[in-house]
């Protein structure tokens, strides 16, 4: 039996956008692609020219920022963890019993293509998570902001997405509390969500020092859209429409010219079935 890989193991092989073209005011983003996710302990795909060099490996500090972004914001703050004693340590999908599935994207790449991604959703009244990476905060520290004000989740994709699971403690440690540095001094919030890089689901390992961290839960997803292997907006539109249903937790990337393109037909074949695109909270609450 073939076995099929996920998003989080396998390298990515850019291919051609067959919809991007026909999709007025997100072209721009047709072409670039961003660091997604692989079991590999280096970035398996290539790395936006903005990017910065990643720390040495167990450093927790903050990189230094000239942008005003990063100046405390005068805006409550951002929605905290919370536990769900319904759900299991590792969430990788709500409940069965109500119309309602989560797309979320791994947050890192253009934030071009993040901004028309973003307001693709919000023009068809659907809402998103957002993991974001340290490094792409860093580089990018108003997307935060973008991200929240859009009434969508934010959470902690590690701050340098690296393989997490193959780590020492030490190492671990500094990724998952460096990317959540990062996200309580430009939202005052840790994130909503944990979501570990490289890997489908934490090892007991990590799932205990992202608790350790503040987060009660950490997130995984039950149905995997490939998007980040660039196989056409037709394509990653079937991979999502052939797996989810009521409760499901889909991965999607933030970097890939097919999924701005996918998006509008995944949100209106959505609401054919009857299915809310939600935040991963409201899925749960």
């Amino acid at each position: 039996m073939v076995r099929v890989t996920t998003s989080e193991e396998r390298v990515a092989r850019p291919a051609p956008d067959r919809r991007a073209a026909l999709r007025s005011g997100i072209a721009l983003a047709a072409g670039t692609l961003a660091a997604g996710c692989s079991a590999a302990g280096a970035v398996a795909h290539p790395v936006p020219p903005s990017a910065p060099a990643p720390p040495a490996t167990g450093t927790t500090s903050t990189s230094p920022s000239t942008s005003p972004s990063t100046s405390p914001r005068t805006a409550p703050p951002a929605p905290t963890p919370r536990r769900f004693p319904a759900q299991p340590p590792v969430i990788a999908h709500g409940p069965r019993t109500r119309p309602q599935a989560a797309l979320t994207f791994h947050g890192q790449g253009d934030p071009a293509i993040a901004k028309a991604l973003l307001g693709e959703a919000e023009k068809n009244g659907a809402r998103v998570t957002v993991l974001a990476v340290g490094t792409w905060l860093d580089e990018h520290p108003a997307i935060a902001r973008r991200i929240l004000d859009g009434g969508h989740d934010l959470g902690n994709h590690t701050l340098r997405h690296l393989d997490i699971n193959a780590m020492s403690e030490a190492d671990a440690v500094a990724e998952i509390q460096g990317c959540a540095d990062r996200l309580k001094r430009l939202t005052g919030s840790i994130g909503t969500w944990f979501r570990p890089s490289r890997t489908p689901r934490a090892s007991p390992l990590v799932e205990r020092l992202a608790r350790d961290a503040g987060y009660p839960h950490t997130l995984s997803y039950d149905v995997d859209s490939l998007d980040f292997t660039s196989p056409g907006a037709a394509a990653v539109t079937r991979n999502i429409m052939g797996e989810i249903r009521a409760g499901s937790i889909v991965s999607l990337h933030f970097g890939y010219a097919d999924t701005v393109a996918a998006l509008p037909a995944v949100l209106e074949e959505l609401d054919r079935r009857g299915l809310r695109a939600v935040t991963t909270t409201e899925l749960l609450s």
